[in-house]
């Protein structure tokens, strides 16, 4: 008996469907279990080596003992939906209503899941900038949508303003903003999310934004979507704590929206994970409540680390980019022969002891000519880490 479904339409949408039909793990999948294989450098997945602030653990675990153990409450615990709308406000002038505009989620995932799910009808457009994060697709073709995107060229990664206009329609009911983005490290201008909205508003579509790289900025300012003028109502803001509080396994995110979007996506999530996360979302709630001083520092932390790698790269004949923000950085290795960046990635492990993934593995065509030889190397690591990764990368020999 053969077993078909959505799952095989969200496997399709996330171009792990090859061309005989077959479903085939992920790069990423394949990447890390390479890494294991070789005990290579893994720089491929983009997950942090360091746990993050004392006072959030501590907070965890006291909330265990004290029996933060069972279901919290649909939306989420209160004493949290109110530290997600007092963040918005103190970094952004937003003021999300804590009982009505917030929901927490399984992480931004599953925002992302279940705003897709409640508000797209099949056939129903959505746009993403490409190279877009792997679960888009998934999601998008989970939920019936018919996925556009507009590329995002190096080196600046910044989408084309024509390109832009000429994507979005009227058959267009969400446009997706990854921003700052994965996997580029581009953090978009302010003209960019302004022609954003003026689209969005004229073709009375929804704009979804990922932003949980928004406190991972290098000399650039982040600016939600949400508030420029007239966006506000037409936006569902996704974040997590996982990237800010080098927490990501244990899946704490939100969005804010106006009320009926967050009670339509609430009915979707509910019959996704319900809730989740218990003793975390205490903790994610004193994260959020930490001084504008952790906030900076883990910034200029981060932006020492991308440059130690960037270093490495450099000397190895890379050609990099610069990330504005995110924790990962594009390098192109054609100067080192490379044309399929897949195929380069299965050998880097034997060339420099060092794991990254191919950019085309975040493209609606594997085979994209635009991104065949380029690479995408996470810093999130120990400085030590990335220095060993330097070294090694910086005795790379060319592909002959």
């Amino acid at each position: 008996m053969t077993v078909d479904g959505p799952w095989r339409r969200a496997a399709a949408g996330a171009g792990l469907v090859d061309g005989a039909g077959e479903i085939r793990p992920t790069i990423f999948t394949e990447m890390s279990a390479l890494a294991t294989r070789t005990g290579a450098i893994n720089l491929g997945q983009g997950f942090p080596d360091e746990d993050g602030p004392a006072e959030v653990l501590a907070e965890a675990v006291a909330a265990i003992r004290r029996g933060v153990n069972q279901y919290p409450p649909g939306l989420g615990f209160p004493d949290l939906r109110l530290a997600i709308s007092e963040h918005q406000n103190r970094f952004y002038g937003l003021t999300p209503d804590p009982d009505r505009e917030v929901l927490v989620t399984a992480g931004a995932t599953e925002a992302l899941a279940a705003t897709l799910l409640a508000l797209v009808s099949p056939g129903d457009e959505i746009l993403t900038f490409e190279p877009f994060y792997d679960a888009y697709g998934g999601l998008i073709g989970l939920a019936g949508g018919e996925h556009r995107t507009v590329k995002l060229r190096a080196p600046a990664f910044q989408p084309d303003h024509d390109e832009l206009r000429a994507a979005v329609s009227d058959r267009t009911r969400v446009i997706l903003v990854n921003n700052p983005h994965n996997p580029t490290g581009a953090v978009f201008d302010l003209a960019t999310l302004e022609l954003i909205v003026d689209l969005a508003t004229k073709h009375n579509a929804i704009i979804v934004t990922d932003e949980v790289y928004e406190h991972l900025t290098f000399g650039v300012r982040h600016i939600p979507i949400a508030t420029l003028p007239g966006a506000a109502e037409r936006t569902v803001t996704i974040s997590s704590g996982g990237k800010t509080f080098n927490t990501t396994g244990w899946k704490i995110g939100w969005l804010t929206a106006r009320p009926d979007l967050v009670s339509a996506i609430t009915t979707v999530k509910q019959f996704l994970t319900y809730v989740n996360g218990a003793p975390f979302q205490p903790a994610t709630a004193v994260g959020l409540r930490l001084p504008d001083s952790y906030f900076s520092g883990i910034a200029a932390g981060l932006e020492a680390k991308r440059d130690i790698l960037r270093t490495g790269l450099d000397a190895a004949g890379f050609r990099t980019s610069t990330p504005d923000g995110t924790y990962f950085i594009v390098a192109d290795a054609a100067a080192l022969g490379a044309t399929d960046s897949a195929d380069f990635c299965r050998r880097l492990p034997e060339l420099a002891g060092v794991v990254a993934v191919p950019l085309t593995a975040f493209c609606s065509d594997p085979k994209d000519p635009e991104y065949a030889s380029l690479v995408r190397f996470a810093f999130c690591k120990r400085d030590e880490v990335l220095h060993e990764a330097a070294a090694r990368l910086s005795a790379i020999t060319p592909i002959s």
